[in-house]
């Protein structure tokens, strides 16, 4: 669903050949793969989901690419921090660092990213760009309104894991905490489009905002409710279509 928003960003800092990608929660891999079609040396660290990763690792290994292999392709379970102990020798430093994870719309989703910046940040370029993702206003993304209705099962009281709308400097204020200077930002449409309510409710429990909601209560709940939220959205074919807007931020290393 955010292959609009990659392709917005590697166009606007003109990834190639010559980049070197770091992208810090890579997860299934999607962005670095779409990088590697561009040329660029790809890795990933992810500490968050084992089997998304090893899904990136599949779509990333020799034999998906043939003669277009990369050799210098690598992923890391874990953090910034792991990359140098993983690595034979010091490896050039990064041209690009990636965030595309959103932040926005959970409260406390932006916690842990300042420090998985600035381990990343030694890692870099002097000058680099540093990209970031957030989820639009919420009025721009009617996901917000299915997200509002699951998460309120977790913690009625909006602590940390419960929904709340996206700020406009949210990811100034990350870059900023981070030590990152802020140098433009866009908006991209990224619609979340499913063949059917069931493909619905699958694909937005894959994205794991709904981990909390579920240990708070029970599977079967947080479908029936997800399911119903979405009733909005679904056309008369049975498709669900939900228009939404995301926001980037290229921030640079010192």
């Amino acid at each position: 669903m955010l292959v609009p928003l990659y392709e917005a960003v590697y166009e606007r800092v003109e990834v190639g050949p010559g980049t070197r990608l770091l992208g810090l929660g890579c997860g299934s891999g999607l962005a670095l793969v779409m990088a590697a079609s561009r040329g660029v040396a790809v890795t990933g660290v992810d500490s968050t989901s084992p089997e998304r990763l090893a899904l990136a690792r599949q779509r990333l290994q020799p034999e998906a690419w043939g003669t277009r292999a990369r050799a210098d392709t690598r992923l890391v379970d874990g953090s910034p921090d792991d990359l140098a102990a993983a690595a034979d020798a010091q490896p050039p430093a990064y041209s690009l660092v990636t965030a595309f994870e959103p932040i926005g719309c959970l409260a406390g989703d932006s916690e842990g990213l300042g420090e998985l910046l600035m381990a990343a940040t030694p890692l870099a370029e002097r000058g680099a760009p540093v990209v970031l993702a957030g989820w639009g206003p919420p009025e721009r993304c009617t996901t917000s309104s299915v997200l509002r209705v699951a998460t309120k099962l977790a913690d009625p009281l909006r602590s940390t894991g419960s929904w709340r709308p996206a700020l406009r400097d949210d990811l100034e204020e990350v870059a900023q905490r981070a030590g990152l200077r802020p140098d433009g930002s866009g908006r991209v449409a990224c619609p979340f489009g499913y063949a059917d309510a069931d493909s619905a409710v699958r694909g937005l429990l894959s994205t794991g905002l709904f981990d909390a909601a579920i240990a708070a209560t029970d599977q079967a709940q947080v479908d029936k409710e997800l399911a119903e939220s979405l009733h909005p959205y679904q056309r008369r074919d049975g498709t669900v279509w939900m228009p939404n807007v995301f926001r980037y931020l290229i921030a640079r290393v010192p």
